[in-house]
């Protein structure tokens, strides 16, 4: 089974996300799928092949922080350089308290036992991705990094995701309330 933990978005979010699709899709490339904007999250750990049981408990007990707002806006393209694998929107404020509510996240599922992805975090909302790409394929892209959007974190989500040929399909397994109590 596949699991993640993310931070969902408020409709504003969804609705400036979509809106920029307009724009930035432009020259994008038939190699190239968007996201659902319904399906959009800020991903804070992937696990893949664990049982339920074992993480649901680690994601149903409150996070000591506060509540924190979070703005998006200003476009990247992931690898840096080379064929571009994939399109994402960036954190113009709460990217520190983000790696933070990650770490907190990432600290209790590794202490059970759950394996994660070992690179670096970079809290970011993935727009779409290139199926297939060459270096040519890279978009020039905006140097404006304006926030689009901006909400309030005050909880992080367990989900299940199931593929479909029709694409993915998460249901909510849990809930950590952001709650700082010093």
């Amino acid at each position: 089974m596949r699991f993640f933990v993310a931070i969902d978005l408020d409709d504003t979010i969804r609705r400036s996300a979509s809106a920029l699709r307009a724009s930035a899709g432009q020259g994008l490339g038939a190699a190239f799928r968007f996201v659902n904007p319904q399906q959009l999250h800020l991903t804070l750990a992937f696990m893949a092949d664990v049982a339920p049981d074992r993480v649901v408990p680690a994601l149903d007990a409150p996070i000591d922080m506060p509540p924190f707002t979070l703005a998006v806006g200003g476009l990247g393209v992931f690898p840096p350089r080379g064929a571009p694998r994939v399109l994402w929107l960036g954190l113009t404020e709460g990217a520190r308290e983000v790696i933070a509510a990650q770490k907190i996240v990432a600290g209790r599922l590794q202490s059970l036992g759950v394996a994660l992805d070992d690179r670096e975090f970079h809290p970011h909302l993935t727009l779409g991705r290139w199926r297939q790409s060459r270096t040519s394929d890279r978009p020039s892209l905006p140097a404006d990094s304006k926030a689009i959007g901006r909400m309030t974190v005050d909880h992080v989500t367990l989900y299940e995701s199931r593929l479909s040929s029709e694409g993915p399909t998460h249901i909510a397994l849990a809930r950590a309330d952001l709650s700082a109590t010093s």
